[in-house]
């Protein structure tokens, strides 16, 4: 399933596919507060230090949609924030002309519409599931790219009726701490990223996850599970198995996002102390965000996140 490595990264890798569905001082800072050494490396929340940094940075691993109740952030990550100046997201979800140009940019160019992407037989299954599963009407969604529309299947994959994205909760408690918000990316760039993908392949992909929910209703309980439990190797593996289908676009989709946060932390770190909040697919393997930050010079020590 092409476009569900989304949700175990970010998680939507891309923010935007969740914020479909769900809609800062720069005084001088108090001593940070120490933060304990997770026993292995199965943790969202790492430290980065070293390479002249002056002050620690903070590196956690989002998942985008979950059930509300199973968003839970630890005295440990809620100190990661507080001795951190400014909260880097993928996107600037505290921007509201971010979610006015995700409106439009989640369409197709050229005005390419569904229909064109599908049998007629094909088509109308698709039509048929969004009355009948999703009590909507597919005439409205004509222009959208159809890896967003796979956002409206998440709550039919979900076991709770009250959903929500850790960036979502992630945002009220930077809030409240008087953080500003920044993002690594803009909406134009991840709806870019989408537009590099055939259009009809997305629509290929549409149509096997609804022909095949309950299998996937599967994956996504797996991918919940190994979030929660702070398991990156899992999270490694999953990536590797054929239903997420991640090989043909891994680079586009992850590593190039990869290595241009790494160019871009290198300055912003070494500005002032950050929290970086990204799916938490992006901090694994080869081409992670760990792994890659380790290769520039970086200390990056576990964090207990309890």
């Amino acid at each position: 399933m092409l476009y569900f490595y989304r949700t175990i990264i970010y998680m939507k890798s891309f923010p935007l596919i969740g914020l479909f569905f769900v809609m800062a001082a720069c005084h001088a800072q108090p001593a940070p507060k120490a933060i304990q050494t997770n026993t292995d490396n199965n943790t969202l929340l790492w430290e980065i230090s070293g390479n002249g940094l002056l002050k620690p940075s903070y590196l956690f691993g989002t998942f985008h949609l979950l059930c509300v109740n199973d968003i839970h952030f630890s005295n440990a990550l809620k100190s990661a924030v507080k001795n951190a100046q400014e909260v880097y997201m993928e996107l600037d979800l505290d921007d509201p002309s971010t979610i006015l140009s995700g409106m439009t940019l989640m369409n197709m160019n050229q005005g390419k519409q569904l229909k064109d992407l599908f049998s007629a037989s094909d088509y109308s299954r698709v039509a048929v599931f969004f009355k009948d599963s999703l009590h909507t009407s597919l005439t409205m969604f004509q222009k959208m790219k159809p890896a967003f529309l796979e956002a409206l299947l998440y709550p039919k994959m979900m076991p709770c009726k009250t959903i929500s994205g850790v960036e979502e909760e992630l945002l009220k408690l930077a809030k409240s701490e008087n953080k500003e918000i920044q993002g690594l990316e803009t909406m134009a760039f991840q709806s870019a990223v989408f537009d590099s993908i055939p259009y009809e392949e997305q629509a290929k992909e549409l149509l096997n996850t609804i022909d095949s929910l309950d299998r996937y209703k599967l994956y996504f309980d797996t991918m919940i599970n190994v979030y929660k439990h702070q398991q990156l190797n899992e999270i490694e593996t999953m990536f590797s198995k054929t239903e997420f289908g991640m090989n043909d676009h891994q680079d586009v989709l992850l590593n190039n996002r990869n290595k241009n946060w790494v160019i871009q932390l290198k300055k912003i770190m070494l500005q002032e102390p950050v929290f970086i909040a990204v799916g938490a697919g992006h901090l694994v393997g080869e081409k992670g965000l760990l792994a890659l930050l380790k290769k520039e010079g970086y200390t990056l020590r576990p964090l207990k996140n309890d």
